[in-house]
C-alpha cells in the first residue's frame, strides 16, 4: 500500500527517517521536517528559503512556471480587469467578494479612516525637507502604533477588520504628505468626496483648497484613465505569496510588536533595490540610456559576462515564464500613450529595450522576460509620479496583503516565533 510519506537515509550511518508529504490545494506538495533536528540532529541548509514553506496560507498563490498569480483563487486578470482596488482589499480581508451594500459601506469607511491625528501630522516637521518619503513613511506609520496601542491585544473579527481598515485608509495620506513634506509644500487634507485612488492622487497633486493647476485654459483635471491605471497598479501590488517583505511582516508579527510595527517592518524592507525599489531603477537606467539609437549597445552590454551592467526590470526570482502582472501592465500602458497623448523618449527607450528583449535568444533561453517593475516605472512616470514616490505607491498597494497576512499568521495556533538556525563556519 502506497504511503503519502518522503524516506530520507543518512548514508553515513545507514539511518532512515520517515516525514509526511502534506498536499496543498494547488502546488507543489511539501515534505513535513519540523522534527527532523529532533531526529537526526542536523538542521537542513536552505539559504534564501528557496525551497522552504514556512507557513500554511489560503491568501494568495503563484504557479511561477505558469505565469499564474491568484488572490483567494481568483485570477490577477479578472481582478485588474473587473473589479476595483477596494473589492481586492474586501476579498482579501474576508475571503469573498463584497455585496453592493458591503463594498459601499466599506468605501466610505476608508474615507473617514483617511485622516491623520493631528500629533501625527506634527511629527513630519521633526525630520529634513529632503528626508526619503520611504524614510518617513516607515517612521511615521510606526508612530502611528502609539496612537492606537490597543490594537496589540485583538480577540474579535470586528477588531482585527478595524485595524486593518484604519492602516489601509491612512497609508495614502502618510504617503501624500511624505511627499508634499519632502517638497517643503503645505499638506492637502483627504477629501471624503472623493474615492480612494483619485484621493491619493489629489492629496499628491493639489494646491490648498483642493485645486488643480491652473492654466491659461482652465484648472487641470484627473483624468478617468490616470485614476483606473493607479488604481489597476495597487491591484497587481496587493500581495505576493511569501516573498522578502511579507516575510519580515510575518517574523515581526512572530515575536508579538504592533501589527503597525510589522508593517513599518515590511516597508523598510520593501525599499531595497532588489525588492520594491526596483521600479526606481527602472526609470534611473531608462535616463542613463538616453536614447533609442544607444540601446542595442546596452543590450550588448547587458549579454556581456564581463561587464557588471545589467538590465532593471527583467527577470523575477518565482516566475520563469511572462510575470502575468505585466502582462496587464503592458496593456495598460498603451492605452494611456493613446488616452494621454503620451509618446516620450522614455517610453521609446522602453518599447525599443522589450522588442529586442523579448526576441533575443540571450534574454528568451534564461527567462528573462519583462516584469513589473519594467512597467509600473514607466507607467507612473506618465502619471507625474515622481521616482522618489515609486516605492510608496508600492506600498500603498501592498498594506492590505501584509496585514491580511498578519492577521492570518496571529490565528494561526500553530505559529511560533520565526528562529532561522545556521551553518556555523567560524573558529
Amino acid at each position: 500500500m502506497t504511503k503519502n510519506t518522503f524516506t530520507l537515509t543518512n548514508n553515513q550511518t545507514g539511518d532512515t527517517y520517515e516525514y509526511n508529504i502534506l498536499e496543498g490545494t494547488r502546488g507543489p506538495s511539501v515534505l513535513d521536517i519540523r522534527t527532523f533536528f529532533a531526529d537526526t540532529g542536523m538542521f537542513t541548509y536552505d539559504p534564501g528559503f528557496t525551497a522552504t514553506a514556512a507557513c500554511e496560507s489560503t491568501i494568495t498563490f503563484i504557479d511561477g512556471k505558469k505565469g499564474e498569480l491568484r488572490y483567494r483563487g481568483i485570477a490577477i486578470e479578472d481582478l485588474a480587469n473587473k473589479h476595483t482596488y477596494l473589492e481586492t482589499c474586501f476579498l482579501l480581508l474576508n475571503s469573498r467578494f463584497p455585496s453592493e451594500k458591503e463594498l459601499y459601506e466599506f468605501d466610505l469607511e476608508i474615507r473617514h479612516r483617511a485622516f491623520l491625528h493631528e500629533g501625527l501630522r506634527h511629527l513630519f516637521n521633526a525630520f529634513p525637507d529632503n528626508a526619503h518619503p520611504m524614510a518617513t513613511l516607515s517612521a511615521a506609520v510606526t508612530a502611528l502604533s502609539t496612537f492606537y496601542n490597543d490594537h496589540i491585544e485583538m480577540n474579535k473579527e470586528e477588531e482585527y477588520l478595524e485595524m486593518a481598515h484604519r492602516i489601509i485608509s491612512k497609508m495614502p495620506t502618510i504617503a501624500a504628505f511624505a511627499y508634499r513634506h519632502s517638497l517643503g509644500i503645505p499638506f492637502i487634507q483627504p477629501d471624503i468626496d472623493l474615492g480612494f485612488t483619485k484621493n491619493f492622487l489629489t492629496m499628491m497633486r493639489a494646491y490648498p483648497g483642493g485645486k488643480m493647476h491652473l492654466c491659461t485654459n482652465g484648472h487641470e483635471h484627473i483624468k478617468d484613465v490616470e485614476v483606473r491605471a493607479l488604481d489597476t497598479i495597487f491591484t497587481l501590488h496587493s500581495d505576493h505569496e511569501q516573498n522578502a517583505s511579507t516575510t519580515v511582516v510575518r517574523g515581526v508579527a512572530s515575536t508579538g510588536a504592533h501589527p503597525y510595527v510589522a508593517i513599518s517592518s515590511g516597508i523598510a524592507a520593501l525599499w531595497g533595490r532588489a525588492h520594491g525599489g526596483a521600479n526606481e531603477s527602472v526609470i534611473a537606467q531608462l535616463e542613463y540610456i538616453g536614447s533609442v539609437d544607444k540601446v542595442e549597445a546596452f543590450i550588448e552590454r547587458a549579454k556581456d559576462p564581463d561587464d557588471d551592467f545589467r538590465l532593471m526590470g527583467f527577470g523575477h526570482r518565482v516566475y520563469k515564464n511572462f510575470d502575468p502582472r505585466a502582462k496587464i501592465l503592458k496593456g495598460l500602458q498603451d492605452e494611456l500613450r493613446e488616452e494621454l497623448g503620451l509618446d516620450t523618449e522614455l517610453m521609446a527607450i522602453a518599447r525599443k529595450i522589450e522588442e529586442i528583449a523579448l526576441s533575443d535568444e540571450y534574454f528568451v533561453s534564461r527567462n528573462l522576460y519583462p516584469n513589473i517593475d519594467f512597467y509600473t516605472g514607466i507607467i507612473l512616470t506618465a502619471l507625474q509620479i515622481p521616482k522618489s514616490m515609486f516605492t510608496p505607491i508600492f506600498v500603498i498597494g501592498r498594506t492590505v496583503g501584509w496585514i491580511t497576512q498578519w492577521i492570518e499568521f496571529k490565528k494561526d495556533e500553530t505559529s511560533k516565533i520565526a528562529r532561522p538556525r545556521q551553518l556555523y563556519m567560524g573558529e
